[in-house]
C-alpha cells in the first residue's frame, strides 16, 4: 500500500533539514538574529477575534478601504454569523488553507529560520509552511497559484554596518477564495493580491518583530499597510503547540448547510429554526 501524501511530507522535511545543514556555513552574523518562538503581540480589550491590524478589532472595526461592493460582501457574512452561519469564513471553518494575509496572523506562533538562499517560516496553524526565495531569482514565467503565493525577498543593510537590517518581500500567485480574518472580510475573487513586507527587528527591542505588510487588491480602493508585530518567547525551550484543524472540528457540513456535532456524537442544529438534512437515503 502506498502514501503518497505522508512520502511527500516526509520528503519536504528531508529537503528542509538537508538546506538548513548545508547553509549553516554561511555567516550568521550578517542576518539579523530571528531564532525563537515568536507570538502575535496581544493588546487586551480590542472586540472580535485576531484581525489583519492587530491595534484593532476585526472585520469593520478594522476600517479597511474597501470598495463598497467588498464591504457588502464582509457585512452580509457577520449577518449570517449572527444567525449561526459562517458567513465567508465557511472555507476556513471547514479547514481550508488560511493563505495571505491571514496565515500571518500568528494565531500560533511562528518560527523563522534563515539560510542564504531561502527564509522559511514555519507556522504552527493551518498553513504549515512559507518560503521566501533571497537567491536572486526573478519571477517565473508560470506561476502555480498557492494559497500562500510566490515570494521573493531581499535582504538589506540600511545603516551600513555591514549587516542585513531588513528583509523586503513581494508575494503574488495565489487561488482563493481567501479571507483577513474570520468575520469574512474578503479579498478579491480574481485573486490578483499583491503583498509587500518589510520584516525587521525593532531598534530599540530585539525581542520585537514587525512586519510592516502592505496589501494591493482589487476589492480595496488604495493599498492597504499595517505593522503586524510579534513578540520572541523568552523560554529558550518554549514548547510548539500542535494543531490539527480537524481533530477538534466539530462542524458538519452537509449541502449548502453546517451543522454541529453534540459531545455526545449527534447531530445538532447550527441555526434557531434550522431544519434537519435531506434523510431520503435512509430508512424512517
Amino acid at each position: 500500500m502506498h502514501y503518497p501524501n505522508s512520502i511527500r511530507t516526509i520528503a519536504q522535511v528531508i529537503a528542509l533539514l538537508t538546506t538548513i545543514g548545508a547553509a549553516s556555513a554561511h555567516d550568521e552574523k550578517k542576518y539579523p538574529d530571528l531564532t525563537g518562538q515568536w507570538d502575535r503581540r496581544f493588546i487586551p480589550g480590542l472586540p472580535g477575534q485576531t484581525a489583519m491590524d492587530q491595534t484593532k478589532g476585526w472585520g469593520p472595526y478594522q476600517e479597511a478601504p474597501l470598495t463598497p461592493e467588498y464591504r457588502k460582501i464582509m457585512e452580509d457574512s457577520l449577518a449570517d454569523q449572527i444567525t449561526g452561519g459562517h458567513g465567508n469564513a465557511v472555507d476556513h471553518v471547514r479547514c481550508s488553507a488560511a493563505g495571505m494575509p491571514f496565515m500571518m496572523v500568528a494565531f500560533r506562533p511562528l518560527e523563522f529560520v534563515v539560510t542564504p538562499k531561502v527564509t522559511y517560516i514555519l507556522i504552527a496553524d493551518f498553513d504549515p509552511l512559507r518560503r521566501i526565495y533571497t537567491d536572486g531569482r526573478d519571477w517565473p514565467k508560470e506561476i502555480e497559484p498557492t494559497f500562500a503565493g510566490y515570494s521573493i525577498g531581499k535582504w538589506i543593510d540600511e545603516d551600513g554596518d555591514g549587516k542585513y537590517d531588513v528583509l523586503e518581500v513581494e508575494t503574488r500567485g495565489f487561488k482563493g477564495p481567501r479571507i483577513y480574518d474570520t468575520s469574512g472580510m474578503a479579498l478579491h475573487r480574481d485573486n490578483q493580491s499583491v503583498f509587500r513586507e518589510r520584516i525587521y527587528l525593532d531598534k530599540t527591542n530585539p525581542n520585537l518583530l514587525h512586519d510592516e505588510l502592505t496589501v494591493m487588491d482589487n476589492a480595496l480602493t488604495r493599498p492597504w499597510t499595517v505593522d503586524k508585530r510579534y513578540n520572541r518567547n523568552a523560554n529558550p525551550l518554549a514548547q510548539w503547540p500542535e494543531s490539527v484543524c480537524i481533530e477538534y472540528n466539530a462542524q458538519i457540513f452537509i449541502g449548502t448547510e453546517n451543522y454541529f456535532l453534540s459531545a455526545e456524537g449527534l447531530l445538532m442544529p447550527a441555526k434557531k429554526g434550522q431544519k434537519p438534512p435531506d434523510l431520503r437515503y435512509f430508512e424512517k
